[in-house]
């Protein structure tokens, strides 16, 4: 085992609100409303599906928790039969000419990735060849625990990474207007892979401007410790950061990648078996520091009475500030900023803003006026 890390500091967030389960859920057992609604739906093993959402009730914001009732579904909702145990359900946008089409990609029991598309003809999704669109998802001989497709901004090149249960990890990068797939890194690890992320640490997830060249994986898997690779596309897998501690708390269920102490930076989340949710940020050579001392450090851990499995940074109140939502063996727990905190972070941003545009004018003003003189002819 690796090293006890110690936190930076204190979590920021505190627990809003607490839903209790009738029953357990599990790793894939929760989901982000469409297009960024302010909605979580959670499953749990017993079929029971909860939609979650705060709503204005009596002047005050409460949450609302109220079971979807799946047999009323729509005649136009098509139902598919699974020959094999579902796993991971998700979606990818691919590229066919000059659209983009949003497919879906679901992991199983099986050693195989499914692709579901739509006929437009028969107006329904069927399920096709996954070479066809995803020549990197063959040949697969274990089931994949979790697949991360990952469109690169500004081209038309993607990054798929994927963990199986066997701990065997692939990441390829493909040309998705050739099909061809330009790279593929490969790794074994000891155990089996909770789940793989491709994320950007220099910029904001949602906020892209181009490509900086420095796609990283995040690859939590237990029971060691969790792991790192960055600058993907120079140096494969082989730029390796670990995160401190992460093998402390048991074994690692599930990550994520998200701004969530808002300041522009991204941390990576970890929740574990152990009932500990732990965030680390990279601190880099920007940060001065020796290259010897750069990589990720634990900002802060928070303890849950029961193991964690999922998490989603979602905007669930509409103000604004994403909550955290966490699943563990009992429920779904809803941590919150300090409203306190996050108000007086938006007032200095501001007076920053007002004061920087300020200089702006002065100095385009100073300009104004000196432009002129420092064009006319002096004197003879």
């Amino acid at each position: 085992m690796g090293e006890a890390a110690v936190a930076a500091e204190p979590c920021p967030l505190r627990e809003d609100s607490f839903t209790r389960f009738s029953s357990q859920s599990n790793v894939y057992g929760l989901a982000g409303g469409a297009g960024g609604r302010g909605e979580l739906l959670a499953a749990t093993l017993k079929g029971k599906v909860l939609g979650f959402r705060y709503q204005d009730l009596r002047q005050k914001i409460r949450p609302v928790a109220k079971e979807l009732q799946f047999n009323y579904i729509p005649e136009s909702c098509l139902n598919l039969e699974l020959q094999f145990t579902p796993f991971q359900l998700c979606h990818a946008e691919v590229q066919l000419g000059d659209q983009l089409e949003t497919v879906f990609l679901l992991s199983g029991n099986n050693p195989a990735i499914h692709l579901y598309k739509e006929n437009e003809g028969l107006h329904q999704f069927e399920e096709q060849p996954v070479e066809n669109l995803f020549p990197e998802l063959t040949d697969l001989t274990s089931s994949v625990l979790w697949l991360d497709v990952h469109n690169l901004p500004g081209t038309s090149r993607r990054l798929t990474a994927l963990g199986c249960q066997s701990g065997y990890v692939r990441v390829a990068h493909v040309d998705q207007q050739s099909r061809e797939v330009l790279q593929t890194w490969t790794i074994l690890q000891d155990g089996p892979i909770s789940r793989v992320i491709v994320f950007n640490l220099s910029a904001p997830e949602e906020t892209y401007s181009r490509l900086e060249n420095k796609e990283s994986v995040h690859i939590a898997f237990f029971p060691d410790l969790s792991e790192t690779f960055r600058d993907l596309l120079h140096r494969g897998l082989k730029d390796q950061l670990l995160l401190p501690g992460s093998d402390q708390f048991d074994s690692v269920l599930c990550g994520l990648v998200t701004d969530v102490d808002l300041d522009g930076r991204l941390e990576v989340l970890v929740a574990t078996y152990g009932q500990e949710l732990l965030c680390y940020k990279y601190w880099g050579p920007e940060s001065r520091l020796p290259e010897a001392e750069c990589g990720f450090r634990l900002l802060w851990q928070r303890s849950f009475s029961s193991p964690l499995l999922a998490m989603a940074h979602v905007d669930l109140t509409g103000d604004g500030l994403r909550e955290l939502a966490v699943v563990s063996l009992k429920g779904v727990h809803i941590l919150q900023h300090s409203l306190i905190q996050a108000s007086e972070l938006a007032l200095t941003r501001l007076r920053h803003q007002v004061e920087q545009r300020r200089r702006q004018q002065q100095q385009q003003g100073l300009g104004g006026r000196a432009g002129p003189g420092a064009t006319e002819t002096p004197p003879s």
